[in-house]
């Protein structure tokens, strides 16, 4: 979990160095179903900040629904060098849908 600063930036070393992320990696970003889908891109417009950040642009965030403050959910898959960015909505949704089938299909 990390959270989102008012510059739309999100820290976190070690999910970052387990991905082998650094200041410069050039990254590209998309939106699936409202979670960010971040890998690495030759071509990427994007990239880790010098600080080591990774700065979620505005549009991204208001597509996301994310705001200052905001925590995420990272999930690194290091092998593919891709992450995942869930922001709060979908986590509520997740839980949702995990609660129900645990409750026999029966939404709480």
């Amino acid at each position: 979990m990390a959270a989102v600063d008012c510059r739309g930036r999100v820290a976190d070393r070690t999910v970052f160095a387990a991905l082998g992320w650094v200041a410069g990696t050039p990254l590209a970003i998309s939106v699936t179903d409202r979670t960010l889908v971040i890998g690495t891109d030759p071509g990427g417009v994007f990239g880790m900040t010098s600080q080591g950040h990774l700065r979620l642009p505005a549009h991204v965030r208001h597509r996301c629904g994310l705001v200052s403050g905001d925590r995420v959910l990272l999930a690194a898959y290091p092998e593919r060098s891709v992450l995942f960015v869930h922001p709060p909505a979908v986590l509520d949704r997740l839980l949702a849908d995990c609660h129900a089938a645990l409750l026999g299909g029966d939404r709480p």
